[in-house]
């Protein structure tokens, strides 16, 4: 498929995903070979691993519902849902995998996600394996920014895109 789309278009490449998405597309991205991957990857409020990782601050920082709809242990349930019976976890989530061969990312989180401890350490994984990476996280946001254009969060984020990626030249 990307390899149509490039053979279309002598421009940059770009694959991304927000969310569940984001996760995804770096799952994807594992699997390619170097002539079919992106030239670079977006991952708003990503969820990388297949276990929650446990970080207190990022814990303490939630407010409202989401204490209640996002805490770790029933992440991991979906998690475990999602994945299915008899499914590798490393083929479904990127995190702790092998990840030297990533182009380079821009990465953007909410301050008061449950699931930015899977950015954090997510964005601490691709740095240990040598990937350019451009790591944001907006003070005071909450996780599914994205989905409320207009919003100072999701401009601010659609602002960052796009001077990232008038950075590449291909």
């Amino acid at each position: 498929m990307l390899e149509a789309v490039r053979h279309r278009d002598a421009g940059a490449l770009f694959l991304g995903g927000a969310s569940a998405g984001a996760c995804l597309a770096a799952a994807v991205t594992r699997t390619l070979p170097a002539e079919s991957r992106p030239d670079g990857l977006f991952f708003a409020y990503g969820f990388f691993h297949a276990h929650t990782p446990r970080d207190a601050a990022v814990t303490r920082s939630l407010r409202g519902h989401r204490r209640l709809t996002h805490p770790p242990a029933l992440l991991d349930r979906a998690n475990r849902n999602l994945v299915g019976r008899g499914a590798l976890p490393e083929t479904a989530f990127p995190g702790g995998q092998d990840l030297t061969t990533f182009p380079p990312v821009l990465m953007v989180d909410a301050e008061h996600d449950t699931m930015r401890s899977s950015g954090d350490r997510f964005g601490v994984e691709l740095r240990t394996a040598a990937v350019d990476i451009e790591r944001h996280v907006l003070p005071g946001a909450r996780r599914a920014f994205l989905n409320r254009p207009g919003t100072p969060d999701s401009d601010t984020t659609l602002d960052l895109v796009t001077a990232w990626a008038l950075t590449f030249r291909v």
